[in-house]
């Protein structure tokens, strides 16, 4: 492990957003995971990241996407655009139940 990409790793990690829901009602959201994931990419877990949030390989190329799409007329965007949505709301659905099963 590149030791760069560590110190990034670690020097994100202390900054990121609380899950008000889990302080308040004492429970994870739909959401909570992926700041975790992200950055278990960017240190080359893909693994781990799938683990903590399985969505995430489905978010990032949706924004990818749509972000691409404002600029440039792409082909299949809208087909890409509609599929990532339902795979990643059915992934943020099954991975919510799960966690909250156990």
């Amino acid at each position: 492990m590149d030791s760069t990409a560590n110190i990034s790793y670690m020097g994100l990690q202390d900054h990121m957003l609380p899950c008000y829901t889990k302080q308040v009602l004492g429970f994870d959201c739909p959401g909570c995971g992926l700041q975790r994931a992200i950055l278990l990419l960017l240190n080359g877990d893909f693994i781990a990241a799938f683990y903590m949030y399985p969505a995430v390989f489905t978010l990032i190329p949706l924004a990818l996407i749509l972000v691409l799409n404002k600029f440039f007329n792409l082909r299949y965007a809208n087909q890409s655009i509609i599929w990532l949505s339902i795979a990643s709301v059915a992934l943020i659905l099954i991975n919510y139940i799960i966690k909250l099963i156990h």
